[in-house]
């Protein structure tokens, strides 16, 4: 029998109602199991402690356990395509940095696109970054590092993990100094803090929160903050602007994203328990003393920022080379 007009739409919008419903009231309930946070570095990273710091804050917000597991390598783009393929459920997400949308300009040709294949869920925080250097060495300042790079044109051994952002800051100095690096590869940043300690390469950019006790100790030597204003945990530190180098600001930042087409009510309860959780106090004290502030925003402003962030890196990647 054939249905009236009105009444087969009356049931077509029914249909296609249900599954709206019955999303949002799963969403309701969610999360009912453990959450899996992937970082995309070595244990004992910037991300990794940020990652560890935001599970402790925004479990028991959730009522869930947290769980961080480690997936390195290429930049963070193995982890980050292991969460692009995974369940659209909220059950597994990413620990975006910066590292992963330069490895998308470095590798256009990727397995995954990030702004295709990844939901923005909320900006956690913002570090500096330090350029160190063996403390052995006659390199007490900027100015003689530049110096010695002039001098010894490609000599220099620069430690970093390829295609993150402290790879790019040291481009970028490069390009700024109108000196050139030789690059030595690494898997995480404590892996080029090490080798820099122990003299197998003279210098790196490494997030503060990874050297900071290095620093204090004297098996590094900072020569200055990759940032607009001195760091919180190295108040003693010039930022390149005072050592030299102006406008250069390279500042990690830290995210959350989950596959695309996880539901929007899962992505806006996820949203609103990490921005409370990274801004609780005792994780605010814990992020100043890394040298890292909280930030502001959900998954539209997130969605935003990493737009600007990618044309801006695009450029200096362009610039360096580095583009395929």
């Amino acid at each position: 029998m054939k249905l009236p007009r009105r009444r087969f739409l009356h049931l077509a919008a029914g249909a296609g109602a249900l599954p709206a419903v019955s999303r949002l009231a799963w969403a309701e309930d969610y999360p009912t199991r453990p959450i899996h946070l992937i970082v995309g570095f070595t244990p004992g990273a910037a991300a990794d402690v940020t990652a560890r710091l935001l599970g402790e804050s925004m479990g028991p917000l959730l009522g869930q356990q947290i769980a961080v597991e480690n997936k390195p390598g290429g930049g963070s783009s193995i982890a980050a395509d292991y969460v692009a393929h995974a369940a659209k459920d909220g059950y597994t997400l990413f620990l975006a940095t910066l590292s992963i949308i330069i490895n998308q300009i470095i590798n256009p040709n990727a397995a995954f696109d990030m702004q295709r294949d990844l939901a923005p869920i909320a900006l956690l925080s913002q570090g500096a970054v330090v350029l160190v250097v063996n403390p052995d060495s006659d390199i007490h300042s900027v100015a003689d590092l530049i110096a010695l790079a002039k001098a010894k044109p490609g000599q220099v051994l620069h430690a970093t993990v390829v295609g993150s952002l402290p790879h790019l800051a040291s481009e970028l100095f490069a390009q700024r100094a109108g000196i050139k690096f030789t690059q030595v590869p690494y898997q995480g940043s404590p892996q080029t803090v090490t080798d820099v300690i122990a003299g197998r390469a003279l210098c790196t950019f490494s997030p503060a929160s990874t050297v900071v006790g290095q620093i204090a100790a004297g098996k590094l030597r900072a020569l200055a903050v990759a940032a607009n204003k001195r760091s919180s945990a190295l108040p003693d530190v010039p930022t390149m602007a005072e050592a030299g180098i102006p406008d250069f600001d390279t500042s990690l930042w830290f995210g959350l994203l989950a596959p695309a087409a996880t539901p929007r009510p899962v992505i806006d309860k996820l949203a609103a328990a990490a921005q409370k959780a990274i801004h609780a106090p005792q994780t605010v004290a814990t992020l100043a003393k890394q040298g890292f502030v909280p930030l502001e925003g959900g998954p539209d402003k997130f969605a935003d920022y990493i737009r600007s962030e990618t044309a801006r890196w695009t450029a200096v990647a362009g610039a360096a080379g580095l583009r395929s």
